[in-house]
């Protein structure tokens, strides 16, 4: 006997995904409450769809055009004192105002930062890449600076190490860099693969220590660009941007809209500077010698 035909068209929830609708599973929860429907009739899980299939999302039509919508990935430069949602029942500011407009398509936030963390946001039109990069199994590596008051202990760093117990449960850090400083102020490097809310600072606070900055200066294989300053954004070169889908086992779109020389957007100076000193000592993207 041979294998089972399989049916033609594509699979609905990957469709819906592609144009940055939500995760996979995030659409397929919809379908289950019947909030999709395809040709008049509440879509079922697995449903595979022709290009000419109608869909709507709540009522509303998703125009068919959108199924060529090309696919962007954004890097974002994240000032403190700003949320990563649209809006804010406190009235704070959102990255959302310094964003390039979107047609046919919304951005996609990727491991939001909070209020007071500033630093490197990806943002995606690719709602299933979005998924991979933040599902804990695939173990996407985050890199922060913090700054600290005074310099930490070897049993301080030891125990960061090893794993601090938090109200959620453990928490750890990877590796921990002595970046420098002088005066009061100390910089550390951290990285870590943990996907919950504000365990840096957490952590931290955990053996007593009094931070008073964090900066995220890498996700997964993305740098935050020097040449990228607060409020602004780019889109992520081609390139790297096949990279990051390789990075969660998924094959790089053939059509990235992506940029060999990206074109940066957002308020502020365009000129390009070097980026800030803390004010407690040396820069704190540079890594100075390793703390074990």
């Amino acid at each position: 006997m041979g294998s089972a035909k399989v049916p033609p068209g594509e699979r609905l929830q990957k469709v819906l995904a592609r144009l940055g609708l939500g995760s996979r599973r995030q659409i397929e929860g919809w379908i289950e409450e019947g909030r999709i429907m395809v040709d008049g009739r509440p879509a079922q899980l697995g449903e595979r769809v022709m290009p000419e299939a109608r869909i709507a999302l709540d009522g509303r039509v998703v125009p068919t055009e959108r199924v060529a919508t090309k696919p962007r990935t954004l890097i974002y430069h994240k000032p403190e004192g700003e949320v990563c949602t649209p809006s804010d029942a406190q009235g704070r500011p959102s990255v959302f105002v310094n964003l390039p407009k979107l047609r046919h398509a919304r951005w996609i936030v990727i491991a939001p930062l909070d209020f007071g963390t500033s630093g490197i946001l990806l943002l995606t039109t690719d709602g299933e890449l979005a998924h991979r990069l933040t599902h804990p199994s695939r173990e996407v590596e985050r890199e922060y600076a913090v700054r600290i008051l005074g310099e930490a202990s070897d049993e301080m760093l030891a125990r960061l190490k090893e794993g601090v117990m938090l109200e959620d449960g453990p928490a750890r850090f990877d590796t921990i860099v002595d970046a420098g400083g002088t005066g009061a102020n100390r910089w550390y490097h951290v990285t870590f693969k943990e996907a919950r809310n504000r365990d840096v600072r957490r952590l931290w606070e955990a053996v007593r220590a009094a931070v008073s900055r964090v900066i995220r200066v890498r996700y997964g294989n993305v740098q935050l660009p020097r040449h990228v300053r607060p409020k602004r954004s780019e889109d992520l070169a081609q390139d790297q941007a096949a990279e990051l889908y390789r990075s969660v086992g998924l094959e790089p779109p053939s059509s990235l809209e992506m940029s060999a020389a990206p074109q940066i957007r957002g308020r502020g100076p365009a000129r390009s500077r070097a980026p800030a000193r803390g004010r407690g000592g040396r820069n704190p993207r540079k890594k100075i010698r390793q703390r074990t």
